[in-house]
């Protein structure tokens, strides 16, 4: 029998989080409908207490589309299923404004993390609304917006270690993709800034200073505390966030402390 959800929202314009369903049994079409329009309407929304298996963790994630294999990633006995871990011996370094794979043509849906372990204090994920970013702009940086495209290349994170033979590999495989600056979302017809300081190289048909300056401009603006909300993790939380509308920032102040995460990303559409 389907079950009213609880609902409750972490700040004005970003983030909720809700209760009265156990995500370790198959979603009803009720229940699917539900969280899906929390989804869009949140962008990013939070479930406690979700003492799951990595199977029933990747069907949840099934339920809302094909899903992502990483390709920087090891891949053990679930391949679309990463392990993120950090201790003492791998400080955590997600601790930069981004959103997840931008450099694919088809960047994710959206991105579903579990915690299964947590440190003592600290670690935290914090959240920011790209459209309420992008509305917040004045209308003549608006419409110099309109139409400007930028790249987001994989290897200003993942080509650090590569050596020259499979960097030349993988950047055959997975080319810089171009991307809108301004993205319009899918499914809510919102507009959102869609450059992020971990992927975005640089915006076509502009100088190298002048893009430069406009790229730093528009990643400033998910710093602002009034379109953020900040997710304190306990071991079974879960984090549902919608990546066609939100950057996020893991929060890296654990050290030397163990964190450890399971992420498995739903393939979304090419941003237009």
């Amino acid at each position: 029998m389907h079950i009213q959800l609880r609902i409750v929202p972490l700040s004005p314009t970003v983030g909720a989080e809700i209760g009265g369903v156990n995500l370790a049994n198959p979603l009803d079409d009720a229940t699917y409908d539900e969280l899906h329009r929390a989804l869009l309407k949140h962008k990013v929304i939070f479930f406690r207490d979700q003492n799951i298996t990595p199977e029933e963790h990747i069907a949840f994630a099934r339920r809302f589309g094909d899903l992502e294999v990483h390709p920087f990633a090891p891949q053990g006995e679930h391949p679309e299923l990463l392990v993120i871990a950090h201790d003492e011996n791998n400080r955590g370094k997600e601790n930069t404004w981004h959103s997840d794979v931008t450099w694919r043509l088809k960047p994710s849906l959206g991105s579903i993390l579990r915690a299964l372990e947590v440190p003592p204090v600290g670690g935290d994920t914090l959240f920011a609304d790209m459209h309420a970013a992008y509305e917040d702009l004045g209308d003549s940086m608006k419409h110099a917006l309109s139409g400007m495209t930028a790249v987001h290349d994989f290897s200003r994170v993942f080509g650090r270690n590569l050596p020259a033979e499979k960097m030349a590999a993988m950047k055959k495989k997975y080319p810089p993709a171009q991307h809108p600056v301004v993205r319009t979302h899918p499914e809510t017809g919102e507009k959102s800034l869609y450059v992020n300081r971990a992927f975005t190289s640089h915006i076509i048909g502009m100088k190298p200073d002048e893009s430069e300056r406009m790229l730093e401009f528009l990643y400033s603006r998910a710093s602002i505390p009034e379109y953020q909300c900040r997710f304190k993790w306990r071991r079974n939380s879960i984090a549902f966030w919608d990546n066609r509308a939100v950057q996020h920032y893991a929060v890296s102040d654990y050290f030397p402390h163990r964190r450890e995460m399971h992420r498995v990303t739903v393939i979304g559409d090419t941003p237009v």
